[in-house]
């Protein structure tokens, strides 16, 4: 069938018995970029150099092996009954909301142990993270997964979408079309990516950018969810990832609103680069007193 020539290997090329995968590169890509993103802010904001390269160092491996334990947790019958798959990581099986929690809870306790704040560091890196996100859903775009529901031809290429976009969305084994899921998420990604780099141009209070990457993300993953026939579920037809969705929604929302009102004295997004430009412009002054 056409439908099957024009499939997209998901296997970008081998060496010997090695599957090198358009999946695992693209991932590669995504953590890549979003890390020189989140550099050239940290640098800006005053951050040592080095202290986002270090804390990948330990976020990245902590965050597949809680992508991973999230993933087993919510299949348990299936890895309870043969233990010996848990580990094989390889064969599939990691949940995006598993990583996230294993990447903050790293970035909170290694920011902590550097005297460095958290949601500074979470304001700067938190456009990087939809980054991540946004490449990463076009490794799901090459395995033929995380798609939706079927649909007909005629609905994607409404979407005007490209041909070979359409084409992937064909899946041999249900022999139907489906929601490319990947790329609502991909786009909601992108539009939220362009709102928080706005955001850091109106100087909102510290840890709102992060918060708002919280609600953003949350909202966009919660009605995506819906579509999706890979779900994990909680109990019965209640889905992990709407109900984590909701949770951070609520807790974004209440977090912003407490330190609006509970928390002084106010410590905005840009406050250090402002203090250092002043002290910067002093300093010019005073030279030129001298003289």
């Amino acid at each position: 069938m056409e439908q099957v020539l024009l499939a997209i290997n998901p296997v970008a090329f081998s060496i010997g018995s090695i599957e090198v995968r358009w999946y695992g590169i693209l991932i590669a890509c995504g953590i890549v970029l979003a890390y020189f993103v989140a550099q050239r802010e940290a640098v800006k904001r005053g951050l040592p150099e080095d202290f986002l390269a270090d804390m990948l160092i330990w976020a990245i491996p902590i965050s597949i092996i809680c992508a991973r334990i999230y993933y087993v947790s919510m299949k348990w019958e299936y890895y309870g009954a043969n233990p010996e798959k848990i580990i094989q990581i390889w064969n599939g099986g990691i949940a995006i909301h598993g990583a996230l929690i294993g990447a903050v809870i790293t970035a909170y306790i290694f920011s902590r142990k550097k005297g460095i704040s958290f949601l500074k560091v979470a304001d700067i890196v938190a456009p990087s993270l939809l980054i991540g996100q946004m490449i990463g859903r076009w490794g799901n775009f090459m395995n033929q997964e995380a798609y939706g529901g079927p649909v007909s031809r005629e609905f994607l290429e409404n979407l005007m979408i490209p041909n070979w976009i359409i084409e992937q969305m064909y899946v041999q084994d249900l022999g139907t079309y489906v929601h490319p899921t990947f790329l609502y998420e991909s786009v909601w990604n992108l539009i939220g990516l362009i709102i928080l780099l706005s955001l850091r141009k109106v100087n909102l209070h510290r840890g709102e950018i992060f918060f708002s990457y919280m609600i953003w993300y949350s909202i966009g993953r919660f009605y995506i969810e819906g579509m999706r026939t890979d779900s994990l579920y909680l109990i019965g037809e209640l889905r992990s990832a709407q109900v984590v969705s909701i949770l951070a929604i609520v807790l974004g929302i209440v977090f912003i609103a407490y330190r609006r009102i509970k928390v002084r004295p106010v410590v905005r997004y840009l406050d250090n680069e402002q203090a250092a430009s002043i002290h910067s412009k002093n300093n010019v002054k005073n030279k030129a007193k001298k003289k």
